[in-house]
């Protein structure tokens, strides 16, 4: 009784530790695999002592082997094959020759600076030709890079992880057999790849064809379903051929991402709410398994094996396998960068370390601990500097310019005007025929066709533009195109015009991931504007907001905008232009662009006979009065005054039916 206590405690320590770990990095802003990391290390008996791994007995190689089935499924299946095809050929050759120059190289370091024998040094080698998705994918998510760049990240990191495991086991096998034939080696790789790649097509389509068929189950129980399936498919593959079961894990979940089940976004959720726990524990266990002591006897040479690593063997790899890629230096520099090494390196080298240990082989310890040295120092080094590589490099996807409107009307085709403009390319997509007429006048690329035909917006280049935008004269459909598009593209800025509703706006419905920004306005009315435009009742705005009156700025216009006077379109920060979000807060240098309700353009039109003329960028004096007098007085008086008297020298005609608002803003601004 009290070791099953013992167990169970160990357990519920474990899983509290981890997602506590989860919750820190998500409140810091960092990546998980950091605080995880340092949580075990803590935990374990190197360090507090109030872990010890070893007492689940063979229990851990069955947690440790099942969850990390569910982790390459679930990376399998969030693979976009549309983005690999951008990159097939790099990441052939990153999965291919790059394995083997990593092996080659990362075993030649190992030999000659940490002094390990040459069979254990190609051990090591075969450890670390992985990098893993429990990394890669949660440091994109925080890290928005080009999408070139990121599909061949994330494609690196599902497809080598079981090509690395399989290759560990054969150096593995060769070293305890004494067989190095080079013709076995190959065979037995390709034995293993090959049982794993068919064993998982067939069973990704077979899960596929029951999903589809299977109507009157449940959506949990389809999620279930898919579990038991895959882990199925994991034990088959493994009774068949040692380590075929992870090559099987990630065929199954592409081709069952392929399938397009309807039940893909419950399956996406209830995949990643497993993974993050699977990824929690298994970090947790195996940091706490790890030897400090051990760490510490590699001395300089361990450390800088892995530097040798990171900084000579990576870059020649990416550079020799991305030669003709089309693959830019910047880009080329941060895929050499970020190369952190997760949990199968963990995981196989502690199932080695026992190995070894029981074979009567020495290095087991040395091979283990250097293998998490090499964890440590890659993630720590370079998730922690991901962000600032990509700003330096310039590769970041808010840089990526354009973007793809649903919805064809008035207020879309200024839209697209403006962007145009500057020279950002601009898409429309539409369900109405007559669309095409009014896109036309404009010179407008526009596609008469649903936006939520995954292959439309493909083809209106959704995968290389930055924003994205709905906006039809229906808001619940708005915001199910958004959802569709961010999950499939991922698109760096995903906006929509849809009601205000408070599920949605704390983030916990179904815009909390991926995240669907409300565009313009909390309570835009669309067909409003696009009537206001169509008759001319609207002027064109400009303004930039001052550092000496940001704050009545920020009032006036939020008054403005909740009285439906201003609508808020784009604005430029930092030489980007993007959509206004609604709950966007504007910055001291950010240029707005607006539309201006006025009623007297359209009653001169009918008064002259003329045609509409063409909006204007305008500085409007509706918008810039209370700017202008504020600056005017800001010499003249107190900064903490100034507020209070551009107020009263306002004119009376200027404030707008929600002028508590800007009375709010300058109240805090009045001297004690």
């Amino acid at each position: 009784m009290e070791s099953s206590l013992d167990i169970t405690l160990q357990i519920i320590l474990t899983v509290i530790a981890g997602i506590g770990a989860q919750v820190l990095a998500e409140f810091l802003k960092l990546p998980g695999i950091v605080f995880l990391l340092l949580f075990g290390i803590l935990l374990g008996p190197s360090a507090l002592g109030l872990l010890y791994p070893d007492r689940l007995g063979v229990g851990l190689d069955v947690i440790v082997s099942l969850l990390v089935a569910v982790i390459l499924f679930e990376g399998g299946f969030n693979l976009e094959l549309r983005d690999l095809g951008r990159v097939s050929g790099s990441l052939r050759n990153l999965v291919t020759i790059g394995t083997l120059i990593t092996l080659i190289g990362a075993g030649i370091t190992a030999h000659y600076l940490s002094e390990f024998p040459w069979a254990i040094a190609f051990l090591y080698g075969s450890l670390v030709v992985v990098t893993g998705p429990t990394v890669i994918n949660p440091l994109l998510r925080q890290v928005k890079v080009d999408r070139r760049v990121s599909a061949l990240l994330e494609g690196e990191g599902v497809l080598i992880d079981p090509v690395g495991a399989i290759l560990a086991v054969v150096v593995l096998n060769i070293l305890l057999n004494g067989n190095a034939d080079p013709l076995s080696v190959a065979s037995g790789l390709m034995l293993r790849l090959g049982t794993g790649s068919s064993l998982g097509i067939v069973g990704g389509w077979l899960l596929g064809f029951i999903l589809k068929q299977s109507r009157f189950l449940s959506d949990d129980l389809k999620a279930l379903l898919v579990l038991a399936g895959l882990w199925g498919l994991f034990g088959l593959a493994q009774s068949i051929q040692s380590e075929a079961g992870l090559m099987a894990t990630v065929a199954a979940g592409i081709v069952l991402r392929a399938s397009s089940v309807p039940e893909e976004r419950l399956l996406k959720r209830f995949k990643g709410q497993l993974t993050i726990l699977a990824v929690s524990v298994l970090f947790i266990l195996l940091a706490a398994d790890l030897s400090i002591a051990g760490v510490i006897a590699l001395g300089w040479g361990g450390v800088i094996t892995v530097l040798s690593l990171m900084f000579i063997v990576r870059p020649l790899n990416v550079w020799c396998c991305t030669w003709k890629s089309g693959l830019n230096w910047r880009q080329k520099m941060f895929v050499s960068w970020i190369a952190p090494r997760g949990i199968v390196s963990a995981s196989i080298a502690s199932l080695f370390a026992l190995s070894l240990t029981q074979n009567g082989i020495n290095g087991g310890d040395s091979i283990k601990a250097l293998v998490f040295l090499t964890i440590i120092l890659t993630v720590f080094v370079q998730a922690l500097t991901a962000q600032w590589a990509a700003n330096l490099l310039q590769i970041t996807s808010s840089e990526v310019t354009g973007a793809v409107i649903v919805g064809c009307n008035p207020l879309s085709l200024l839209i697209a005007r403006l962007f145009d403009e500057r020279d950002e390319p601009v898409t429309l997509i539409d369900t109405a025929p007559e669309a095409r007429q009014q896109a036309e006048r404009e010179q407008r690329r526009i596609f008469i066709s649903s936006a939520l035909d995954a292959e439309v917006l493909e083809e209106a280049g959704l995968g290389q533009v930055g924003t994205f935008l709905a906006m039809t004269n229906n808001g619940a459909v708005n915001l199910v195109i958004a959802c569709q598009a961010a999950e499939e593209f991922r698109p760096p800025r995903v906006l929509a015009v849809f009601p205000r509703d408070p599920q949605i706006s704390t983030g916990t419905g179904v815009t909390s991931e991926p995240k669907i920004q409300q565009a313009f306005a909390p309570h835009t009315m669309l067909r409003t504007w696009n009537e206001y435009i169509s008759d001319g009742a609207v002027k064109l705005g400009e303004t930039v907001l001052r550092e000496t009156d940001t704050e009545v700025q920020q009032a006036y216009l939020r008054s403005l905008i909740m009285g439906g006077t201003l609508l808020p379109l784009l604005l430029e920060r930092q030489g980007c232009l993007q959509i206004v979000p609604a709950e966007e807060v504007l910055q001291t240098d950010d240029r707005l662009i607006y539309l201006l309700h006025d009623p007297k353009p359209k009653l001169l039109k009918l008064l002259s006979g003329s045609s509409q003329p063409r909006l204007m960028l305008e500085t409007l004096p509706e918008v810039e009065s209370i700017s202008v007098t504020a600056s005017s007085i800001a010499t003249e008086i107190p900064p903490q005054q100034e507020a209070l008297a551009t107020v009263s020298v306002l004119p009376s005609n200027t404030l707008p039916p929600d002028a508590p608002l800007v009375e709010a803003a300058l109240e805090r601004a009045k001297p004690e």
